[in-house]
């Protein structure tokens, strides 16, 4: 449900924040007063579109801030999930969204800063909001199938799994059909192609790191004369006149008055004769490693041919050898599909083939569960609309099938398209929702198809902006009577104008402008027993509020809490 809601500096909003409750809240002011800013805000937090010019005069930016509580199962937890936001289900669900002056805007959900797309898929589950002029998704035949298939539920949603399965390779068939047939000309021409790049690579006979092991070697015969003429000075220096001789003598010197004085020149002696053998095996080392070292000419410029081809390669199939090997793949897939053209076209005709029969039964069998489905919501329809003071409608929701060939046209839900139909006066044609000329009809039909999707839908915060004009009477009551107890399967907002409805809310709240130092600003005030039968007088009465219509109001509001607690 829907806690409460903040507006900074929208519009003529200077500062309002208000409480909700659960129930059927009303908004109702003077024409003028700015009611549909309450509106329009709530649109804002779940991803409406917004604007520079929704902006106070004289202001940086707009706030619009939303809480939210919702139970630990509501979809939006999984929504935020799959967007990275580790969302704590017991601490309620907070929207923020900011509009500058120059046109920005940044939302941020539970602190975390989130994308209009992403505002917008999580606020689907949140609001649905619903104006007189806003019958969108009521007209737009194309959505009709969707709002059938929720309400067949798991009867549909089964076989359609398996239907979108075969209709996706369905469709990839079909497209490779396409391109086998649209292009032989130009197939021939790539073949030719195709061959030269397969003979060339493959004559190169490419091993993965071949590239990197060349480079090693090629680093280390570059380096050969180096490394030679290092380690033999190194050799010469240890085994010659200089090293191991100087040292040899200095041991025998050493050895010679060692009797004189053996604490001291015992355990120098034994440093020096170590030390000797640790050089001699180190100079035999340096000796054994530059006789080791390889500078073969040949060597280094077959590498460096190598090397050269593979980069030639490269600038032309691929950044590395593994990438040129899964190139040569490719084309050697291609080269396979063109040169056996013939045998693949028949091989995709046949498995289309079986997946346009396999689809087409999916299809029919979608088909017999979405017209039962079809007859029950229908009759549901109508027996809303009898409440609804729409007595002898008939409401119809028609499914059929284009034809193609011998067979039906496959759709991605598929081959049903469906279509809302209704007829409101006896006598009458069916014809297609947008054909109804009165709004009071719309509006209720409208009202109908909302209470019984309400449950479905799972949409915890239902408005309605003024749906109610065009209707008076009984079908005005028959609304409100609708809208108190649609709102105990949701929170119900509607901004209305007539009595009738504002009577039976659970909550009402008045929004009127005021001018303070020649600024106007739209307030919201939450009415309770005094106040509210003075703005359902002024309801009545119109510009004039007497003794007898605010006794007439205290009626209603007494008939009203009866009605509801019956």
């Amino acid at each position: 449900m829907l806690r409460e809601l903040s507006i900074r500096n929208l519009a003529v909003v200077e500062s309002v924040t208000v409480r909700f409750y659960d129930g059927f809240h009303v908004l109702t002011g003077e024409t003028g007063a700015g009611k549909s800013i309450l509106i329009d805000a709530l649109s804002l937090v779940v991803g409406g579109r917004g604007s520079s010019d929704m902006v106070r005069y004289g202001c940086d930016k707009a706030e619009i801030e939303a809480m939210f509580e919702l139970p630990r199962n509501h979809p939006v937890w999984g929504i935020l999930q799959s967007f990275g936001i580790d969302a704590r289900t017991d601490e309620g669900l907070v929207i923020r969204r900011e509009l500058s002056s120059q046109g920005k805007s940044v939302s941020r959900v539970n602190g975390h800063i989130v994308t209009m797309s992403m505002l917008r898929e999580a606020g689907e589950c949140l609001v649905n909001i619903h104006g007189q002029h806003e019958h969108q998704s009521l007209f737009r035949t194309e959505k009709h199938l969707d709002w059938l298939d929720s309400y067949a539920g798991d009867k549909v949603s089964s076989i359609l799994v398996n239907y979108k399965d075969a209709f996706r390779q369905h469709e990839k068939i079909r497209h490779q059909l396409r391109e086998l047939e649209d292009s032989s000309r130009q197939n021939m021409q790539m073949l030719d192609l195709y061959r030269f790049q397969i003979e060339e690579i493959e004559s190169a006979r490419l091993k993965a790191g071949e590239d990197e092991l060349l480079a090693e070697e090629k680093l280390k015969l570059v380096s050969s004369v180096k490394r030679r003429d290092a380690s033999s000075e190194a050799y010469t220096l240890l085994y010659g006149n200089k090293g191991l001789d100087a040292i040899s003598r200095a041991i025998s010197r050493i050895t010679d008055i060692r009797e004189y004085d053996p604490e001291l020149l015992g355990p120098l002696l034994e440093q020096l004769q170590s030390s000797f053998y640790q050089l001699e095996d180190a100079s035999f080392q340096l000796r054994d490693y530059r006789d080791g070292v390889d500078s073969d000419p040949e060597r280094l410029n077959f590498i460096d041919d190598r090397l050269d081809f593979i980069h030639s390669l490269k600038r032309k199939y691929g950044e590395s050898i593994p990438d040129i090997l899964t190139y040569l793949d490719r084309i050697q897939s291609e080269a396979d599909k063109i040169e056996n053209r013939d045998e693949h076209l028949a091989r995709l005709q046949a498995e289309q083939a079986r997946l346009h029969d396999e689809a087409i039964q999916l299809g029919k069998e979608l088909s017999v569960v979405r017209q039962e489905a079809a007859n029950r919501l229908a009759a549901a329809i109508e027996a809303e609309l009898r409440q609804l003071q729409m007595e002898r409608t008939t409401f119809c929701v028609e499914l059929h099938q284009q034809a193609e060939g011998e067979s039906y046209r496959l759709y991605a839900n598929g081959i049903d398209e469906a279509a809302f139909l209704i007829a409101p006066n006896p006598g009458e044609p069916l014809k297609p929702l947008n054909k109804i000329a009165s709004g009071g009809e719309m509006s209720r039909i409208m009202l109908a198809l909302k209470t019984i999707f309400a449950s479905i839908d799972l949409v915890p915060v239902l408005v309605f902006d003024e749906v109610d004009t065009g209707v008076s009477g009984r079908a005005a009551q028959a609304i409100a009577e609708k809208m108190s107890r649609l709102s105990t399967q949701c929170q119900v907002f509607s901004i209305t104008h007539l009595p009738q409805v504002a009577c039976m809310a659970d909550h009402h709240y008045e929004i009127r402008k005021t001018i303070v130092a020649e600024r106007t600003s739209t307030l919201v005030t939450e009415l309770e027993n005094m106040t509210r039968i003075e703005e359902l007088a002024r309801m009545l009465g119109g510009v004039e509020v007497t003794e007898k219509t605010r006794h007439h109001a205290q009626e209603m509001l007494d008939l009203a809490f009866k009605q509801k607690g019956a």
